[in-house]
């Protein structure tokens, strides 16, 4: 048993007469790393989205600088380096890996039953819920960052061959990496919060993938509604949060979404996310 466990466990029977100091969050919080750690499917899961960006980034650039002397002034124009960087295919793996680990972190534990064995130990659900938002918000935004600055980086410094790079200090760039980068925390926290109202792996993943891939293409921009609520979707958030400039001309966007709008989006799901995730383990019995 580990220090953070015990501690924990001497806490869950104390009410029973047995000595035990009172349960901390820090510890709760150890646990959880440790719960998460242990798990292979997370170093899979995290591996691929770290290769997926950076691999998939260096593919992106490479093609632009491969095809580029034969490219027209007006191709030119309109080629988005930050587009090279994160390319939609990348976002791809990053939403699915990154919403799996979030369902297992927590469908796992209902299928495995250590929920029952760590309420055993800590009757405090609600605190247990929130260590394990806190230790998956934190890790997957750490593999976030790491793996938007080294996407941005390997793809800007491929297409400096051909002089299409752009800097971070540019419009839009920092923007666009800070996106691409909490996109990954934003579709863990979700696959959690699906996970603990569902309370099984295999249905959250799918109920998760429909909610973060396929509900967005459902939905067009013709309409004001139809639009209202596709820019609701973290998706379609990431998209506008990575234009660094206006659509062509040729694109009629009559209802565009807003960045401060897209910033609100993210922000939102992830509140609501780690709220519900926190409330549904407090209230259903595992």
């Amino acid at each position: 048993m580990t220090p953070a466990t015990g501690r924990a466990a001497g806490v869950g029977t104390e009410g029973t007469g047995t000595t035990g100091a009172p349960v901390r969050f820090r510890d709760l919080v150890a646990a959880e790393r440790i719960k998460m750690w242990s798990l292979r499917s997370t170093w899979w899961a995290l591996g691929l989205i770290l290769v997926s960006m950076v691999g998939l980034a260096a593919y992106a650039a490479l093609a632009t600088t491969d095809g580029w002397a034969g490219w027209s002034p007006e191709q030119r124009s309109l080629h988005s380096p930050l587009g090279d960087a994160f390319p939609d295919e990348a976002q791809l793996f990053v939403i699915l890996a990154a919403s799996a680990v979030g369902t297992v972190a927590v469908g796992g534990e209902y299928a495995s039953g250590l929920f029952r064995g760590t309420f055993a130990a800590v009757p405090h659900r609600g605190a247990v819920a929130a260590a394990k938002v806190l230790v998956l918000a934190t890790v997957t935004t750490a593999v976030g960052v790491l793996g938007a600055a080294a996407a941005f980086t390997v793809a800007q410094v491929i297409l400096t061959d051909v002089g299409a790079q752009m800097s971070v200090t540019d419009p839009g760039a920092l923007r666009g990496i800070t996106a691409s980068a909490l996109l990954v925390p934003l579709s863990a926290l979700i696959g959690t919060a699906v996970a603990a109202l569902v309370r099984h792996s295999a249905p959250a993943i799918v109920a998760a993938t429909a909610l973060l891939l396929l509900l967005p293409t459902a939905l067009d921009e013709d309409e004001r509604w139809t639009a209202m609520l596709r820019h609701a979707m973290p998706v379609a958030a990431w998209q506008r949060l990575m234009e660094t400039g206006e659509p062509p001309p040729w694109i009629s966007l009559p209802y565009r979404a807003t960045v401060g709008g897209a910033w609100g989006t993210y922000a939102g799901w992830t509140l609501v996310a780690a709220l519900l995730t926190v409330a549904a383990i407090h209230r259903h019995d595992p």
